[in-house]
């Protein structure tokens, strides 16, 4: 059995704590429920991982995750921190939508047996009630054994808007239909006909591949080109890499309008445990705690005559007389905004692509696969970091063409290459790179290094830079 973990996502709906860099599945969003958790332990994606671990040991389940290339190392380094094995990633570096990807994840697992049982699963969902989840998977899992394309739909309690639902009596799926106006999604759920759409899918990928060829042979076709050319250049079994130009052919497309509305194997499980597709922030507040004015707050807030806001900040936040808003802070970015509108954020984010177009894509932390680095302060001619390194990680050998940078440790060891000379620091002592200069960072210790960088010059984009060798095969 294979758990496909479903990584996709562009970071827009939960902006400006979601980026295209960070997607809301790895950004951490929840609220600690464990003393010293660290920020991977509150991401969706960690919860999927730990929700569906105990099918390691009673279905000898492995994990394969399915994700945009630049997001890999994300993925890779909060598996390892939750203590979490991934058997094999598939990193996508065009997204294709949901029916490549499973289509790709069904040829992987025809490697280990044709008639291999795939769990495709969205990672940025959030499951209560882990005992009916799981009652409903073994469900699943039977129904896909014997030929059948399971999804999941979920047992509706408002008439909501922002999902799909499916038509479904006695698991016979009926009909899928698009997201609802608000009078006939109450409707459907006065009907008890209709189900939210999970977008969860259990199945065996003989089948899928089989019926795939039925309804879309030319996506089958054209999936499984790109997929062969991938493996063969693949730097091992575990990891495919699929390059632009292999996937440039392959249509864009849901799982639903591919195949799971044209199917007749296609069969219902009714998922009786609490889902939250965690889709905006009127979602994410119900996850957090609210005091006695249902104000759910993560930061030091102090508050006259406000109620039922939604305050995330590291910040203080004082606020008067205001009700049912949306105020999000994440360093560089501020958000506010009624409750109910924050829908339409997906509306804001193409007049920031315009003016602010960096404010959609990388945080004010930024994660790379050495470590991360965080601006603490910008003007034209200077910038200053917090740059962090894991302990036996290196940063590329690179170069500048318009800035000089100083580097302070302020914690840890490093190891700095600047052209042919190689110099040892420790903590209290600092070194200057001279513009256009070769260089290379290297944590050689066992803990993370800090430093501080000072960034000095006339433009200081972080496109100023020329990778001359780089271990993560970069350009």
């Amino acid at each position: 059995m294979t758990i496909s973990i479903l990584c996709g996502g562009s970071g827009t709906r939960l902006w400006p704590l979601s980026r295209e860099l960070l997607p809301k599945q790895f950004a951490p969003i929840l609220p600690n429920t464990q003393k010293d958790a660290t920020d991977s332990l509150n991401t969706l994606f960690a919860h999927t991982l730990k929700r569906n671990q105990i099918l390691t040991k009673t279905h000898n389940a492995t994990f394969s995750v399915i994700t945009n290339d630049k997001h890999f190392f994300l993925a890779k380094d909060i598996a390892q921190e939750v203590g979490i094995s991934i058997d094999s990633y598939i990193l996508e570096s065009l997204a294709k939508n949901t029916a490549p990807a499973l289509c790709f994840a069904a040829l992987q697992a025809t490697e280990k047996q044709e008639d291999e049982i795939i769990l495709a699963l969205p990672s940025d969902h959030l499951i209560k009630d882990e005992d009916q989840y799981l009652a409903c998977i073994h469900k699943a899992l039977d129904l896909a054994q014997k030929g059948f394309l399971v999804t999941f739909g979920i047992t509706p309690t408002t008439p909501h808007t922002g999902y799909g639902y499916i038509k479904a009596q006695n698991g016979i799926v009926e009909q899928f239909v698009e997201k609802p106006d608000l009078a006939t999604a109450q409707k459907y759920l006065q009907s008890g006909k209709y189900f939210w759409n999970s977008g969860m899918f259990c199945f065996r990928a003989d089948v899928f591949l089989r019926e795939l060829q039925a309804h879309e042979p030319k996506l089958l076709e054209s999936c499984t080109k790109a997929y062969i050319q991938s493996k063969h250049t693949a730097p091992n079994a575990h990891t495919i890499r699929l390059e632009p130009k292999v996937c440039e052919d392959i249509q864009e497309i849901s799982i639903d309008y591919a195949l799971m509305e044209k199917s007749t194997k296609v069969t219902c499980v009714e998922g009786t445990f609490v889902w939250n597709d965690v889709g905006g922030f009127e979602a994410l507040k119900q996850e957090w705690q609210s005091d006695e004015k249902g104000n759910a707050t993560k930061g030091a807030y102090v508050q006259l005559d406000s109620a039922n806001n939604f305050i995330l900040s590291d910040k203080l936040v004082a606020t008067i007389g205001i009700d049912n808003l949306a105020v999000v802070n994440s360093g560089d970015c501020l958000l506010i905004a009624p409750l109910n509108q924050t829908q339409r954020i997906k509306e804001l984010i193409p007049v920031l692509k315009t003016t602010y177009p960096e404010s959609t894509q990388i945080h004010n932390t930024a994660h790379r696969p050495w470590g991360t680095y965080s601006v603490l302060l910008e003007s034209h001619t200077y910038k200053i970091k917090q740059i962090i390194v894991k302990p036996k990680h290196r940063l590329s050998l690179q170069k500048h063409f318009h800035r000089n940078e100083h580097w302070i440790v302020v914690s840890g060891s490093a190891l700095v290459q600047i052209g042919d000379k190689e110099v040892f620091l420790k903590a209290n002592e600092s070194t200057y790179i001279p513009m256009g200069a070769s260089h290379r960072l290297e944590n050689p210790g066992k803990i993370p290094l800090v430093l501080i960088e000072v960034q000095m010059g006339e433009y200081l984009g972080e496109d100023d830079i020329v990778r001359l060798e780089d271990d993560y095969k970069r350009s």
